[in-house]
């Protein structure tokens, strides 16, 4: 597989650019041009001339390459089932249907701002664009919702609950006044006088791997590891994220270790090949993860170096297999929410 992609690659140069996302295994990213997380991705491959984007990750991160990309890019999505259980839990109509539950509940349309996570579907970004709302990632939450609430008194948050109870419980917001609409559940499970005094109106969505963590796993290796730092991503749970030591984006965990002196020792609560990758790039500290019994993001896991070669060498043929694309009318809504995201500080 390795010299058939290499192969593949070479054949196709400068036309073709080769995204990975930080959760791929080792023997995919190792032929990525560029590696991090899907916004600053998204952004890297606009930025080029390639024609082609194949990008290792899951299919909302394809999107918002696609939504982002200019006129003539393709991208591609070596393995359609490569999805997002987060993603997946805040469906177009649920959501729409939640919205119009909130203005029965008695809230106007100039009272509350929806706001959705990077980690979403393009129709989801859309929704939020053509109400005044914008995207966030997990590392300018906090500038999204004081960006929110500069023009409402409320946010729809979508669709990680627990990225959106961190980020109101750091600005300072009671967990009272943040609530969890269901939308399995009749009027999502609240009532609509608890909507209306209601700040934060949360999504009952989350990641699976994050979720995982528990509080009960930062005891144990603090424990067993004594003075060692427990560092999380803010998509796991508040009880953890309280308990944890450090809590930051993807990127933010990569620099706590990689500038942390020889010999400190850190178990981070994130997927488990980004701990592993960092172990092996930083052999002089201790780098464990917070849940030993595995954290995999088995969605992430489906880009296989087979399905790789597969994408690749078709495109060698002048076969475009797998291709991802927005329709114009949802990538013009997507594309000002995300376009508001660079008035957040």
């Amino acid at each position: 597989m390795d010299e058939r992609i290499a192969a593949a690659r070479k054949a196709l140069g400068t036309t073709t650019i080769l995204l990975g996302h930080h959760y791929q295994r080792d023997e995919v990213i190792r032929f990525a041009d560029f590696t991090g997380d899907s916004y600053k991705l998204s952004k890297i491959a606009a930025e080029t001339e390639a024609r082609y984007i194949v990008f290792c990750g899951v299919h909302f991160m394809a999107e918002s390459a696609d939504v982002l990309g200019h006129e003539g890019q393709q991208v591609i999505l070596p393995d359609l089932n490569a999805g997002c259980s987060m993603a997946d839990m805040a469906e177009i109509g649920q959501v729409e249907d939640c919205w119009d539950t909130l203005l029965r509940s008695g809230i106007s349309e100039s009272e509350i701002l929806p706001l959705t996570y990077m980690n979403s579907a393009a129709n989801i970004k859309a929704f939020c664009g053509e109400r005044g709302g914008l995207v966030c990632t997990s590392s300018n939450a906090r500038g999204a919702f004081e960006w929110a609430f500069q023009r409402a008194k409320k946010i729809l948050f979508l669709p990680d609950q627990h990225l959106g109870r961190n980020t109101g419980h750091a600005m300072g917001i009671p967990l009272n006044e943040m609530v969890v609409f269901d939308p399995w559940q009749i009027g999502g499970g609240i009532t609509p006088e608890r909507l209306r005094a209601a700040k934060v109106i949360l999504w009952k969505g989350h990641c699976s791997v994050h979720q995982r963590f528990l509080p009960e796993h930062v005891e144990k290796v603090r424990a067993n590891y004594p003075g060692i730092q427990v560092i999380v991503h803010p998509e796991c749970r508040w009880e953890v994220c309280q308990k944890a030591d450090g809590i930051g984006s993807t990127d933010h965990l990569i620099k706590m270790v990689k500038q942390a002196p020889a010999g400190a020792s850190f178990a981070i609560g994130t997927e488990i090949h980004l701990v592993n990758r960092l172990a092996k790039e930083n052999p002089d500290k201790r780098v464990i993860t917070l849940d030993d019994s595995g954290c995999l993001c088995t969605t992430m896991f489906r880009i296989s170096p087979q399905h790789l070669c597969w994408a690749l060498e078709n495109l060698v043929d002048g076969n475009i297999v797998n291709q991802i694309k927005v329709t114009e009318s949802v990538k013009m809504w997507a594309r000002a929410a995300l376009d508001r995201m660079l008035e957040v500080q």
